[in-house]
């Protein structure tokens, strides 16, 4: 094995996060190394920037011709900037082999941002991160070969740590909840990318319940925030000014506050309607449960090459996972989860009686995993770089 130092990057909205990858045998681990940075403390990055309209944005990559403003030059500028500082920090003296999760719509070679929702395009992100390292003195193992998704990343890194839930496991399903909602899915003992599934699975964000309220707020860490605004009354912005965040909206229930038990009533029996339609999609095909965030999304399919199967390991990660964990000492989130997921599968109408006896007779407990991998998506970033520069 070469002598060089794994590093596994972790790109989101506000900040990055860097963590050393070890490679043990066939599996990886994250090290000690760790490092993060917010976006705001590099030179020219503006709190105000306003993205491009996204379906100019969309029109431009369909055209293949993306025409970046200046603000955008700018403030991709400033994130790049960000990734080479952090990067930089780890102080290594072997070559350095990236691995790097980011938002977005990615380009056709893969190492550029081309859409980008929330923040700037950046076309050719890896080429100019390589020239600032360049600039630097970093040396690289390997080109960076491409910019994954932090969703593939998750499913990647829960598939190759032994403290992963995909870890010998056949058919499982994850559901990821930090800044935003990741699904991750695994058919015939092998990961398989979303984006392979959209003609019968949708990404748990294109759902939307019937009050027009997308799945991923009652997965996602913000998400449950504003929902708990709602309850309130009290702003987001008012919130994080108030560190009042989802561990906070469990100890508020706990203590009996109204607003804090039916903000976990919502996210409890929705993620439980969430985890049902998985299990009914894999088994029997999709039953319409939810509608689209998208009205113009093509429907799903009802047949795909797994009916019939049934999970045997249901993943909640992230904070989400955290949060479940922590919920296990209270009459909170798990146990009402629980519950109503049992109440579903049991009145299925999709499941036949063996499907049913495989969820409930085992226990549902067993069957579902609360990951407490750490920055599962970062570690897949190294996994990803590791297993193409070893393999190529």
């Amino acid at each position: 094995m070469k002598a060089i130092q794994i590093i596994g990057i972790d790109g989101g909205a506000t900040k990055v996060s860097a963590w050393e990858v070890e490679k043990n045998s066939d599996l990886f681990s994250l090290g000690k190394a760790h490092y993060s940075r917010q976006y705001v403390n590099e030179n020219n990055f503006s709190i105000k920037f306003t993205p491009v309209n996204i379906q100019t944005q969309l029109t431009e990559m369909n055209q293949n011709n993306i025409q970046l403003t200046s603000e955008e030059k700018i403030q991709g500028n400033a994130i790049v900037q960000s990734f080479a500082n952090i990067i930089q920090q780890f102080n290594s003296e072997k070559p350095i082999l990236l691995g790097i999760g980011m938002p977005g719509l990615k380009s056709d070679n893969k190492r550029g941002i081309v859409a980008m929702a929330n923040g700037p395009r950046i076309p050719i992100f890896c080429e100019q991160l390589e020239k600032i390292l360049e600039e630097k003195n970093i040396s690289l193992a390997a080109s960076i070969f491409q910019l994954g998704s932090d969703a593939d990343y998750c499913g990647i890194g829960e598939e190759y740590s032994n403290d992963g839930g995909f870890f010998n496991c056949q058919f499982g399903y994850y559901l990821g909840g930090g800044t935003g909602a990741a699904d991750a899915l695994k058919c015939d003992g092998k990961l398989l990318p979303l984006d392979l599934t959209k003609s019968w699975l949708a990404k748990s964000w294109e759902l939307k319940t019937s009050n027009d309220i997308s799945l991923e707020r009652y997965a996602s860490a913000g998400g449950i925030q504003s929902i708990y605004s709602t309850h309130t009354g009290i702003s987001v912005e008012e919130l994080n000014l108030q560190a009042i965040y989802p561990n906070q909206i469990l100890e508020r229930a706990i203590t009996g506050e109204k607003s804090a038990i039916n903000t976990l009533n919502d996210v409890s029996h929705t993620l439980a309607k969430l985890i049902n339609e998985r299990i009914e999609t894999l088994f029997a095909g999709w039953q319409t449960p939810f509608g689209f965030v998208n009205p113009n999304r093509v429907p799903l399919e009802s047949s795909h090459p797994y009916l019939g199967q049934v999970f045997d390991r249901l993943i909640i990660g992230q904070r989400l996972g955290t949060l479940m964990k922590e919920s296990k000492q209270s009459n909170y989130l798990w146990l009402p989860f629980i519950s109503h997921l049992k109440n579903l599968i049991s009145e299925s109408e999709a499941l036949d009686i063996q499907a049913k006896k495989h969820y409930l007779d085992n226990g549902i407990e067993k069957i579902i995993f609360l990951s407490q991998l750490r920055d599962a998506p970062a570690l897949g970033a190294g996994v990803d770089a590791a297993l193409n520069f070893y393999q190529s």
